[in-house]
């Protein structure tokens, strides 16, 4: 482990990125029951990075200001989990899950909790499925929506952005025909990413026992 990232082997990334694979598509099935409607979710890449350098990545990426769902988690490793999408994303998929017959003024006024409630289920099946499969729960708290820039989001609470790592996602989502793409990241400490990358080691270590 260095000081600029954390280090998993080509392995551990394997198995790392199919437990995020598997949360998100049980995430994305707890959404379709929401909307009705087809849901795909896709991480394409997963990547553990400081926390500056996880706000320099979606800050290179969007130039609108970000709205953000987070919950604290707590168990075998514990952190902050956030659901990230520029403005406009957020919105859309807002207008997806509550149709597109509402005046604007109505979404609006009910953008946060629809926000909320998305990112609770995605969050939760994303956090909750990883935990089981690592045979551990974890205790999520609820749900608030936060805006700002992609400094002030991965801040932690004395304000200070440089300490912690970020296990970081980028999600493409598709929802009623409407492409939304967003980031889910999951900020930890060093011994809570130690932890995580304990668990993976013996996640792997079953799944290569049992396939003997």
């Amino acid at each position: 482990m260095t000081a600029d990232t954390v280090d998993l082997d080509e392995l551990e990334r394997d198995a790392l990125t199919e437990l995020v694979n598997i949360g998100v598509s049980r995430a994305a099935a707890s959404l379709r029951k929401m909307v009705h409607r087809e849901v795909l979710l896709s991480v394409p890449s997963v990547e553990i990075v400081t926390r500056k350098s996880a706000a320099s990545l979606i800050g290179q990426r969007e130039s609108e200001s970000l709205v953000a769902v987070q919950q604290q988690f707590e168990g075998p490793f514990s952190g902050r989990a956030l659901l990230i999408f520029p403005q406009s994303n957020g919105l859309s998929l807002v207008r997806a899950i509550v149709g597109d017959d509402m005046e604007e003024a109505e979404l609006l006024d009910m953008e946060d909790e629809a926000l909320a409630e998305t990112g609770n289920v995605i969050l939760n099946g994303c956090l909750g499925s990883m935990a089981n499969m690592l045979r551990h729960g974890l205790k999520m708290s609820l749900p608030d929506v936060r805006r700002g820039d992609s400094t002030l989001l991965f801040e932690d609470s004395d304000g200070r952005g440089d300490g912690g790592f970020v296990l970081f996602l980028y999600i493409n989502f598709s929802v009623r025909e409407r492409d939304i793409r967003g980031y889910i990241a999951m900020i930890m400490d060093l011994p809570s990413l130690e932890k995580l990358k304990q668990l993976i080691a013996d996640f792997i270590e079953r799944v290569m026992t049992e396939t003997e």
